[in-house]
């Protein structure tokens, strides 16, 4: 296992997790969204402060199982974290992450300021790295 920075992609907000070795994801926060300035940098920052060798990303598909035009976002957002990092980006289904983050933060995470302050996005990215982490840990021992 490596270090892994898990992200749940927002135009707002970027919520991000972390996870190292021992295979257990923490929320670490959020940053600026990508359509504001500082994303990059925020990025780059975390990146090498935690040592990432692997970024796990949020990926929207439709209860349908379609790809809509986020899930084309996303697809952007992971290309641009590849060319500027040189990592591997892995993409996570994540449905329902920030609907299951926001029932795990109870009432206050759902006001105005509560979604300010990114509590729910960096829950959301742990969801989205744990999922990833489960999947990992079945697929190297065998289990599908």
């Amino acid at each position: 296992m490596g270090n892994y920075l898990g992200i749940d992609y927002g135009t707002k907000r970027i919520g991000l997790a972390y996870s190292d070795e021992l295979g257990v994801a923490l929320p670490i926060g959020a940053i600026p969204g990508v359509e504001l300035d500082g994303c990059w940098e925020a990025l780059a920052e975390q990146i090498e402060q935690r040592g990432i060798n692997q970024i796990v990303l949020g990926y929207p598909i439709h209860m349908d199982g379609k790809l809509g035009r986020r899930a084309k976002e996303v697809d952007e957002f992971a290309k641009q974290l590849e060319n500027r990092f040189g990592l591997v980006v892995s993409r996570v289904d994540e449905r329902l992450t920030s609907v299951a983050a926001e029932e795990s933060l109870g009432k206050k995470a759902k006001s105005k300021k509560g979604r300010a302050s990114g509590r729910i996005d960096a829950t959301a990215a742990c969801l989205i790295l744990k999922d990833f982490l489960i999947l990992s840990n079945e697929s190297s021992s065998g289990k599908t």
